[in-house]
């Protein structure tokens, strides 16, 4: 079962979006240099389709996107989530943060809008350094994935 640690509203996580972004407990990756240990205990509320809507009623206005910062113990309930978000929610845009080095295969990927990969390692840096292994891809309209991480790097 998914559970959320906390939520928030940020702007930098996904690129002109405004996004709901869910922390997401149990994480297995375990990260050296993780800057959110708290996220590998299995704690929180349950991260469930109610959940989901409470979110929606509450931040609706305010946000354009949701995403799922983890969730790699339960990549098939993250697409769950996912597919009921862009069915029942269709104007938010998904996204997820996956440490894993790929999508699981049982993971429709057409549920998400953006999709970032890679584990941390703090030698290669984060997303905003072109060094990092890290990976931040968009969805087009045919379906295919762009990688737009170069938009996080300072010109």
């Amino acid at each position: 079962m998914l559970k959320y640690v906390n939520t928030g509203i940020v702007f930098q996580e996904i690129p002109d979006e405004v996004t709901l972004a869910i922390n997401i407990s149990n994480c297995p990756c375990r990260c050296p240099g993780c800057h959110s240990k708290y996220l590998w205990e299995d704690i929180g509320l349950p991260l469930n389709v109610e959940a989901i809507d409470d979110f929606v009623e509450a931040y609706g206005n305010d946000i354009t996107c949701i995403a799922f910062m983890g969730g790699d113990a339960d990549p098939k309930g993250v697409d769950i989530l996912a597919q009921y978000i862009h069915e029942e929610h269709p104007e938010f845009k998904v996204a997820w943060y996956s440490g894993r080095l790929r999508i699981a295969p049982t993971v429709d990927k057409a549920n998400f809008d953006y999709i970032k990969i890679g584990p941390y390692i703090r030698h290669l840096g984060p997303l905003k350094q072109p060094t990092t292994n890290q990976r931040l891809y968009r969805k087009n309209e045919d379906g295919t994935f762009d990688d737009i991480t170069s938009r996080f790097w300072r010109k």
